[in-house]
């Protein structure tokens, strides 16, 4: 068995439309289908595989064990020897790869196997309850291991197994042209619901850094800014603090027009599953887990099902497009990024304290789950830090507990905690807005990223307040600003 060495390198995906005709959809959406079953077994015989291990009398010995590099390695060895393993994962599908080895080649089988072999790790080593089976359609990609055998890109066109797929680039596009000089390391068939079909495309996964893009004269955009900008990121909003520039604004503002459209959708879907399969319910409206009979839906279920399923595509779509403009803009102040460590997962959890409100009513537990599904503040920061790394750049990340951001007051030079609701920090002889602020204090953070530097602070303060109010006058100006603004 050979092992392909993983590759260091830098790299990038360039995504091309497939042009396809309706036979190819067809054989296609078999192809993804058979991925998927794939995946699932995969997924299912190290369930069992998992089962077995934890049944075993020395398994359960090692986890008596005090922690430690020795118990480490004991749990290492267990796993290999009952199969826990993701070459051994390989040994399993290559059967199965056999059966349909007119669809699907070995290594885009190996890397299916890879995938779920992913999935589960994340329940082997605690960090997930349970690994989840993916249901009919939702297998919404494939991939090869290298660009000679398999999925392969040649002459333009996208080869599988006797399938050819021809990849539309425009004539105009020149990063498109720019970029398939690279060498491309392997190739990614993606597929996306548009409307009410799927539409295909092909990724490019090549080696490099992305070719620079042109400006309107068609002439290469080389200046690069190493100025320090702070980034204060929150569940929906973000503040930007450089010398160049102050600004407040909302995180993927264009996931707004959406929320309301899904959620009028989900509800009319509940309506109509009600209605067809009022036996599947308890009597408080809950689903009855112990009725196993087939659920039913309508034909107007099924198209309120496709339209939601536009709209999360759109909503996804316009979701990145922001990240991406966004990311752009606080690179253009300069390169030099700092930002606080946060744990978005924990935010995400329901609290586990009950408290009681004024009036004697429960107070929801409920945190910033919904808000940070759509507004993805992770996924900017992990968009900067990539940019970031074309230029042999990194995200500096300040450590949390020491810095004290939102709390930290340079003119006293003193801590002073304050509740959620308050957006303002008063200084007496002036009012700055309390994110504006958290961004300003880490762009004059020291080079160790532990404290911030106050003399640094004093001198910039004044300048950083005359474009703050700058910012402040602009966000009053606008129609709607969040509530966690406090404009």
């Amino acid at each position: 068995m050979s092992i392909l060495a993983k590759s260091t390198n830098p790299s990038y995906v360039l995504t091309l439309r497939l042009a396809t005709e309706i036979h190819q959809e067809h054989k296609l959406f078999k192809r993804f289908e058979l991925a998927r079953n794939i995946y699932n077994a995969c997924l299912g015989e190290l369930l069992k595989r998992y089962s077995t291990l934890k049944q075993s009398k020395r398994y359960k010995s090692v986890c008596r064990m005090e922690k430690g590099k020795q118990r480490n390695q004991m749990f290492s060895d267990l796993n290999k020897e009952f199969g826990l393993a993701e070459y051994s994962l390989h040994e399993f599908v290559k059967s199965m790869q056999h059966q349909f080895k007119q669809n699907l080649d070995s290594f885009t089988c190996q890397k299916i196997a890879t995938r779920a072999f992913k999935a589960f790790e994340k329940l082997l080593y605690k960090q997930g309850k349970k690994v989840k089976f993916k249901k009919y359609g939702e297998m919404g990609s494939v991939e090869g291991k290298t660009n000679s055998t398999g999925i392969r890109y040649k002459n333009g066109n996208i080869v599988w197994n006797a399938l050819v797929l021809r990849t539309i680039v425009k004539k105009k596009d020149v990063y498109a042209h720019l970029a398939l000089r690279d060498r491309i390391k392997f190739v990614r068939i993606k597929r996306e619901w548009f409307k009410d079909k799927y539409v295909y495309y092909a990724q490019l996964v090549l080696e490099g850094i992305p070719p620079k893009k042109y400006n309107n004269e068609g002439v290469k955009d080389n200046k690069t800014n190493e100025s320090k900008v702070g980034v204060d990121i929150g569940t929906s909003t973000v503040a930007v603090c450089s010398e160049n520039g102050v600004f407040l604004t909302e995180l993927a503002p264009s996931v707004a027009d959406f929320g309301k459209r899904i959620t009028m959708i989900q509800r009319a879907m509940d309506r109509s599953k009600r209605a067809m399969n009022p036996l599947k319910y308890n009597e408080d409206g809950t689903v009855d887990t112990n009725n196993k009979s087939k659920w039913y839906f309508s034909k107007r279920y099924i198209v309120k099902k496709n339209q939601l399923k536009e709209l999360q595509r759109l909503n996804k779509v316009k979701r990145k497009q922001d990240h991406e403009i966004l990311s752009n803009r606080i690179i253009s102040l300069g390169t030099n990024v700092i930002v606080e460590t946060m744990s978005f997962k924990v935010l995400q959890k329901r609290t586990k304290k009950t408290t009681v409100n004024e009036r004697g009513k429960f107070n929801s537990k409920k945190r910033f789950g919904r808000t940070i599904s759509n507004r993805a503040p992770a996924m900017l920061l992990a968009i900067i830090d990539r940019k970031l790394k074309y230029t042999d750049k990194n995200l500096k990340k300040v450590n949390t507990i020491l810095i004290r951001a939102s709390q930290y007051n340079h003119i006293t030079d003193t801590y002073e905690k304050k509740e959620l609701h308050q957006r303002w920090n008063d200084f007496h002889f002036c009012k700055i807005q309390r994110d504006l602020y958290s961004a300003f204090l880490l762009m004059n953070c020291k080079d160790n990223l532990q404290e911030i530097d106050r003399e640094l602070c004093i001198q910039n303060f004044e300048r950083f307040r005359e474009k703050h109010d700058l910012e402040i006058q602009s966000l009053k100006v606008k129609e709607r600003t969040p509530i966690s603004m406090g404009v």
